[in-house]
């Protein structure tokens, strides 16, 4: 992960709604006992670093089967994202959203 994270070829776009929705899921009990403390700081000094910070400009007015992911929509539609990398079932369900196409890491990776 921190190898795409740092690849200089890829844009790594992020908001503060997404990075404050890592950090909320990042404290559930089934995520602490994968992901250590100092993994967790490792990703955010790396995302800190690389990422680019961007404001979401746009309310996307898309249906959504979890309507707390519509800020990701959104999200993508102001930045005019050519992909969402995900693993959440409900936008990989969406397959695209206007130009942003919604893949899995693995799926990702493969196209590297």
């Amino acid at each position: 992960m921190h190898r795409i994270l740092t690849d200089f070829r890829i844009d790594v776009l992020t908001c503060e709604e997404l990075l404050n929705e890592i950090q909320e899921v990042s404290e559930r009990p089934k995520i602490r006992s994968h992901v250590s403390d100092e993994e967790l700081e490792e990703f955010f000094r790396i995302i800190y670093a690389f990422g680019k910070m961007v404001n979401i400009t746009t309310n996307s007015e898309a249906t959504i089967r979890d309507p707390k992911d519509l800020y990701l929509l959104s999200f993508a539609e102001s930045t005019e994202a050519d992909y969402i990398v995900s693993g959440d079932a409900d936008l990989l369900e969406l397959k695209q959203h206007k130009l942003t196409k919604m893949i899995t890491l693995a799926e990702f990776k493969l196209m590297l």
